[in-house]
């Protein structure tokens, strides 16, 4: 019997997700949370073989909580609507086991429990496609140039961290807009962190 417990904020969805999967043969859901800091607490006290989180959860959420379980012995699938590839990147990270979208079947998300519980890996194909057109344009130096943009530090305070001149990070900071076709820092940073790319 596959013991799984399901992390979903909007309750009917959870419900139904409930319902839907108890009704496989060989699944027995043994856990409902509606936020990720429930999910975690219910995964070290009822050590199921399978957690399967939405991303979008209040206090903690589903790629937060899949980074916590890392190291814990269930298995991790993300359920979500956002085929986003700084998602599935962060999904990666945090060495999820699966990576599926909601408006998979039903009977598609059952065989993909049942395939991840028996070892392999599973990804909506769809992720794998924006996975690999989506890669950064930035050089490394620009990606820790917008990463420290993101926590908020200035030009000056920039260029004593990465030991370069103003004027360099200046001049970082132009080439990061121009490629990635943004006018200010607020839309780089956003677009990076959309993307997974910081």
């Amino acid at each position: 019997m596959i013991r799984l417990i399901i992390a979903e904020d909007q309750r009917m969805l959870l419900g139904a997700l409930a319902t839907l999967l108890d009704l496989e043969e060989g699944i027995e859901v043994v856990g409902q949370a509606g936020d990720g800091e429930e999910l975690l607490r219910l995964a070290y006290e009822l050590e199921p073989d399978i957690c399967m989180l939405d991303i979008e959860m209040p206090k903690k959420d589903g790629l937060e909580a899949a980074m916590e379980l890392k190291d814990h012995p269930s298995k991790v699938i993300i359920l979500t609507t956002f085929a986003r590839s700084g998602y599935f990147q962060k999904a990666q990270n945090a060495q999820v086991h699966g990576y599926l979208l909601k408006d998979s079947p039903s009977e598609d998300l059952a065989s993909s429990i049942r395939k991840i519980h028996e070892g392999a890996k599973v990804y909506d194909p769809e992720l794998i496609d924006i996975a690999f057109t989506a890669q950064s344009p930035l050089t490394e130096r620009e990606q820790q140039v917008v990463s420290l943009m993101a926590e908020g530090k200035n030009t000056k305070t920039i260029a004593l961290e990465l030991f370069i001149t103003p004027a360099t990070v200046r001049n970082y900071i132009s080439i990061i807009l121009d490629k990635l076709e943004v006018t200010n820092r607020i839309e780089a940073i956003h677009r990076c962190q959309e993307k997974g790319w910081i």
